[in-house]
Order: structure tokens, then C-alpha cells, then sequence
């Protein structure tokens, strides 16, 4: 009861005293309402135009698809002449959905690289080759297609002595995809989590020290080749040749004597040492280096 009156005495020593600070409270709890009320009007339309947005961008995506997959299958069915118009509709709408949609994944790169090889551009189906390798490096058919297109290029650049041994003393790291070694870091690691558990059960026994070290030894390569994978993927900057042909020349500029006796061709593949005033300087498989513009090439 006391708690009661203690409440109503304190409403009462706080309502307003005159007529102008009665129309002052009312005004005040008006604009907070009208604040609230239009800003949740604002998000509920930003909410409903994105998810609008969202749909007819979603719906146009796969309409482009649409289109893409029926100019590639009357491609494959024209006569020559007419086939590469196909194709370039096919990767026009294809590459849509990739700029446009900003959707990127390993099947719609394939698709890509597909119709750039079917159409004879060899430069951009390795990039979208490539690219579609780094989404999903265990494609079987990616790489059949790739290694394809490699061998339609012109330029024949050997690896340098420091890389083939390296791909000689790390095989694993060069003949397994990454899906298959990150697959070994987990068995390897299970593995030994599970001999330490046996070890401290049955003791230390020799068959137990001997799967500790195999297990242990996987572990560490195929971790170290995980571990080197990521860090060059999201360091090393790579790229494709798309010209039909370019002179790579000594300096940015093309007042540079060239670098190599004859020019690149499309497909000839590079990792990008620097960019700089539209020119990229690059270094060949081979451990040369070089300099073409950079709307000669394509990065990955």
C-alpha cells in the first residue's frame, strides 16, 4: 500500500504544472512516435525493394543461363560458320551472370572455358580453366580440358631446373588436388589422436611407436602442403597471355627493346611480379621475366 501511494505521489509531482508544458510533453512524445513510425516505414521499404531486388535479379540470372545453355547446344549443332556466333552469345550471357550476378563457382568457369574453346579462343578457356581449378581442384574433367588447351598453344615455355626439382622432391604437393590433401590431414591427424589414445591404455608398444611416426610424417606434409596452398593462393598473383600475340619487352613501355626473341602467344601462362602504369611485369615458368600491357593478358 505504501509502495502504491509512493508511486502515485511521484506521477503527480512530475505532470506538467501549466498549459505550455503540458502542449511541450505532448509535442515531444508526437515527434518520438512520428520518428519511430517513419523509420521503421523507411527499413520495412529498403527491406521489401532488396528483397524485390533480389528476386528479379535471381530469376534474371537464370534466364541468362537459359540463354547461354540453349546458344551452346545450337552451336554444337551448326555448321561451322554459324557455330562461333553461338559461342559468342553462349559466353556473353555466361560471363553476365559471372560480372552482373556476381555469382562465381567451378561449373559456370567450365562452362566458360568451354565455349572459349570450342569458339578457338585457347588464352581465355585456360584462364576460365583455371579459375574454375581453384574453386574445385578434384574436377577431373577440368583438368582434361585444361591440359587440352595447353597443348593447342603455340608457346612451348619448359619449367626452370629450380621448379622441376621442387615438383620432383614435393610430388605430393603438385599430383594431389587440394580437396585429396586436406582429406590426408584429417585421416593423418585422427589417426595419431587415436595411437596416443592406445598408447596411454596399453602402454608404448613398437607397432604403436611405428604408426605414431607414419601418421606424424603425413600430417606434416600434407599440412605444410595445405598450409603453402592457401598462402600462395591468397599471395601469388598468376595470369594468361589472351593476345593473339604480344612482344614482351624489357621495361613498361613500348620503347623497350624486347625480351625474347619471338612474342608470347595466347595461352602462355605467367605469374605477375608487379603492375605499373598499365603494364604488367611477369615471370614465365622458365624463371624469365618480361613486361606486356595489361590488356594483352588476363589475370586468373
Amino acid at each position: 500500500m505504501d509502495a502504491l501511494k509512493n508511486v502515485i505521489a511521484y506521477i503527480g509531482s512530475n505532470l506538467p504544472r501549466t498549459k505550455w508544458e503540458f502542449l511541450i510533453v505532448i509535442s515531444i512524445m508526437t515527434m518520438k512516435r512520428f520518428f519511430w513510425i517513419t523509420c521503421s516505414v523507411v527499413l520495412g521499404a529498403c527491406a521489401f525493394t532488396c528483397l524485390v531486388y533480389g528476386v528479379a535479379n535471381e530469376q534474371d540470372m537464370y534466364h541468362q543461363l537459359d540463354l547461354a545453355n540453349a546458344a551452346f547446344d545450337k552451336a554444337g549443332s551448326a555448321p561451322a560458320e554459324e557455330a562461333e556466333k553461338y559461342y559468342g552469345e553462349a559466353i556473353l550471357h555466361f560471363e553476365r551472370i559471372v560480372n552482373e550476378g556476381g555469382i562465381k563457382n567451378a561449373k559456370l568457369y567450365y562452362n566458360v572455358g568451354n565455349a572459349y574453346l570450342l569458339k578457338g579462343d585457347v588464352g581465355r578457356a585456360i584462364v576460365n580453366y583455371r579459375r574454375s581449378e581453384r574453386l574445385d581442384g578434384s574436377n577431373r574433367e577440368v583438368k582434361k580440358n585444361l591440359a587440352f588447351a595447353r597443348s593447342r598453344r603455340l608457346d612451348a615455355v619448359e619449367l626452370g631446373e629450380r621448379r622441376r626439382v621442387l615438383k620432383t622432391l614435393f610430388f605430393w604437393h603438385y599430383d594431389f588436388s587440394m580437396r585429396g590433401r586436406f582429406a590426408a590431414v584429417c585421416f593423418s591427424f585422427g589417426g595419431l589422436m587415436a595411437v596416443f589414445t592406445m598408447m596411454l591404455w596399453f602402454g608404448r608398444k613398437t607397432w604403436f611407436n611405428v604408426f605414431a611416426v607414419v601418421f606424424a610424417v603425413v600430417f606434416l606434409c600434407f599440412g605444410f602442403s595445405v598450409g603453402v596452398e592457401n598462402y600462395v593462393g591468397s599471395h601469388q598473383v598468376c595470369g594468361v597471355v589472351v593476345a593473339s600475340e604480344v612482344v614482351s619487352r624489357q621495361g613498361d613501355g613500348m620503347n623497350y627493346p624486347a625480351s625474347f626473341k619471338d612474342p608470347l602467344h595466347s595461352g602462355t601462362e605467367f605469374e605477375v611480379i608487379r603492375q605499373q602504369s598499365g603494364w604488367l611485369n611477369i615471370e614465365l615458368s622458365d624463371g624469365s621475366e618480361g613486361w606486356v600491357p595489361e590488356t594483352s593478358a588476363e589475370i586468373i
